[in-house]
C-alpha cells in the first residue's frame, strides 16, 4: 500500500512538469497522510489541466456515509476496473497526484520497522496515478481521491511488495483522457533504475510531524557497522 508521501517541489517546477497555466498555490509538505487535503491534477471539460485540493480517501458518488473514504486510500491496479468502489472513478475520474517522494516501512531483523524514502534518482517531481470522485452532501460537494498501487519493482521489493503506480510524463495525456476507456497497460511498476531510496528518521511515523528534516538520510548502524538498506 501507499500510506504516506511528500511534495516539496517548487510551484514553478510543478507547473512546468504538468503543463499547468500558472504555478499552483501549494506549500512544501513532507508528511502527507490519509484524510488530509492533497493536490491533484485533472483535466477539465475544455482539455485544460488544473490543480485541485481534495481529501485523500475516496468516497464513491453512491456512498451513504463519507467514512468509507477511510478504507479507500489505495486502489489495487489489478481490480480497479471491476471493483465497485473504484470502477466509476476509473472510467471518469482519473487524475495525477504530484509527489516528490513517498515512504514505505522496511521490516528489520530486530522486529522494528524503518521508514524509507523513495523518489526519482534526479529528485524531480513525479506523478502518482490516482482516481478522484465527487460526493454530494447536504453541506455541499466533497471531492476525494485515492492512490493506485501495483506490484513493487526490484527496488521497492526490498521493502514492500506494493508501490504506487508512477505515470511517465509521456503518458500523462493518455491517463487523464476519459475518452481512453481502459489504460490498464500504464498501471505497471516504474523502472527501478530511475529511482533511489534511503532510510529516514522514524519521526515520519507520526502524521503530526511536518518539517524538511524528515527527508534527510539517516545512517543505520548495526554490529557490523553502517547498514544501508538501498
Amino acid at each position: 500500500m501507499c500510506g504516506r508521501y511528500e511534495l516539496h517541489s517548487s510551484p514553478a517546477s510543478i507547473a512546468l512538469a504538468f503543463g499547468l497555466r500558472y504555478p499552483p498555490d501549494v506549500q512544501p509538505r513532507y508528511n502527507i497522510a490519509p484524510s488530509q487535503q492533497v493536490p491533484i491534477i485533472r483535466e477539465t471539460s475544455n482539455g485544460e489541466r488544473q490543480l485541485f485540493q481534495v481529501k485523500w480517501g475516496l468516497v464513491p458518488h453512491w456512498a451513504k456515509d463519507p467514512s468509507i473514504g477511510n478504507r479507500l486510500i489505495n486502489a489495487r491496479a489489478e481490480t480497479i476496473g471491476t471493483s465497485r468502489g473504484f470502477r466509476d472513478a476509473y472510467r471518469k475520474g482519473r487524475c495525477l497526484i504530484p509527489a516528490s517522494g513517498f515512504y514505505e516501512w522496511a521490516q528489520l531483523t530486530n522486529g522494528s520497522k524503518q521508514p524509507v524514502r523513495l523518489a526519482m534518482r534526479d529528485e524531480s517531481v513525479f506523478a502518482i496515478a490516482g482516481l478522484w470522485s465527487r460526493w454530494q452532501s447536504r453541506e455541499g460537494p466533497l471531492l476525494t481521491c485515492t492512490i493506485i498501487t501495483t506490484e513493487a519493482n526490484e527496488l521497492c521489493q526490498r521493502i514492500h511488495d506494493r508501490m504506487p503506480v508512477i505515470v511517465a510524463p509521456a503518458d500523462y495525456a493518455r491517463w487523464l483522457d476519459v475518452a481512453e476507456p481502459d489504460p490498464a497497460d500504464l498501471l505497471r511498476p516504474y523502472p527501478s533504475i530511475e529511482m533511489h531510496g534511503y532510510p529516514v528518521s522514524t519521526r515520519v511515523n507520526s502524521p503530526k510531524t511536518e518539517d524538511a528534516t524528515l527527508i534527510e538520510p539517516k545512517t543505520l548502524v548495526s554490529e557490523a557497522g553502517s547498514l544501508v538498506l538501498i
